[in-house]
């Protein structure tokens, strides 16, 4: 009966083992893994997606940012199941040689799938770069901008208008001295000598 139980107590331990060597390890997915290249550029890769994954990868480098995705299958490739962490540190080590993580990095190869069909492969898709201060460049841009406008606003308030003259009509001497001298002479032949003045100016008035 002893022996019975003991057979019995085998048995489950023997299929305990069995369905924890049958049991899928836990993917890898959400990482993230920081290296620098053999140019001293920081990056940044994280790791995303279930069947196909995706790849991104972020650097800065002497005041410049770049970026590149990778996608592909690595699932079907017996050895990332079995360790998927083994296959992300792989290509962070591959990419560390590398002066540039994203440049001449079209497929991304490591011996430990070299043999998996070639969905398996990691292929870059994108990419990109650009300046780490162009936000804080189009920032002062704008204020320089705002700040000429004002200049130019106040520098055209402070300018006055220029004084408007008066008009001033010129004088016809020779005319104006031709009438006088006609009026005082019609004023001597038509009126008496005390008022030759007052008739000077009249006739001048109607002359004029």
């Amino acid at each position: 009966m002893k022996s019975v139980a003991l057979l019995f107590l085998v048995v489950i331990c023997g299929m305990g083992g069995l369905g924890q060597k049958l049991k899928p390890k836990k993917r890898s997915n959400g990482e993230e893994i920081n290296f620098r290249t053999k140019t001293k550029d920081v990056c940044t890769m994280r790791i995303s997606g279930d069947e196909e994954r995706k790849l991104r990868i972020e650097c800065k480098s002497q005041g410049m940012s770049y970026w590149c995705e990778f996608t592909g299958k690595p699932s079907v490739c017996r050895a990332f199941i079995n360790n998927p962490k083994i296959y992300w540190n792989q290509i962070a080590m591959e990419l560390r040689k590398l002066p540039h993580a994203c440049e001449s990095t079209q497929v991304l190869k490591i011996t430990m799938c070299q043999k998996a069909p070639t969905e398996a492969l990691m292929k870059q898709v994108d990419a990109g770069m650009e300046p780490e201060d162009l936000a804080n460049q189009d920032t002062s841009v704008q204020k320089t901008s705002i700040s000429m406008r004002g200049a130019e606003q106040s520098s055209v308030k402070k300018i006055d208008k220029p004084p408007i003259l008066p008009l001033v009509k010129p004088t016809q001497h020779g005319q104006g001295s031709e009438n006088e001298t006609e009026a005082m002479k019609l004023a001597r032949e038509h009126c008496w000598e005390s008022l030759h003045g007052v008739c000077s100016y009249i006739i001048g008035i109607f002359r004029g």
